[in-house]
């Protein structure tokens, strides 16, 4: 990558605004639980998604609650925070679309199988508009 790639990438990432997922405006506005369903068509069929704004894209996955430890360290150094409960939610702001999606839910499911878990889905809220 040369250099105007990675200032053009700068560029980019300062024009985006920041968002929180404590955001108290974030809604959903994309849900995929269907595992015969692919990420893009999930995003496909999404009006309310805005694929040039950021997004908390939130996996619903069982985790046994002697290995949410585990998941936390395994997953905190890329930025995702970990939610315990019946049905953990694990999520992160990212910038979503039909590639990373994928690769983030085939990472979720080989988690939760690892740590005796499932992955249910995901979600993705932005601010409402």
């Amino acid at each position: 990558m040369g250099l105007l790639s990675r200032l053009r990438d700068v560029l980019r990432r300062e024009a985006v605004p920041a968002l929180s997922m404590d955001d108290p405006s974030l809604v959903v506005v994309v849900e995929a639980f269907d595992i015969a369903e692919a990420d893009s068509a999930a995003l496909a069929r999404s009006p309310q998604w805005r694929a040039d704004e950021l997004a908390v894209l939130r996996h619903h996955v069982r985790i046994p609650a002697e290995q949410v430890e585990r998941a936390r360290e395994l997953l905190e150094p890329d930025g995702w925070v970990v939610e315990p409960g019946a049905v953990s939610l694990i999520s992160r702001v990212q910038k979503l679309d039909a590639l990373h999606c994928a690769q983030e839910r085939s990472r979720m499911a080989s988690l939760a199988q690892r740590l005796g878990g499932d992955a249910l889905g995901w979600d993705a809220l932005q601010p409402a508009r």
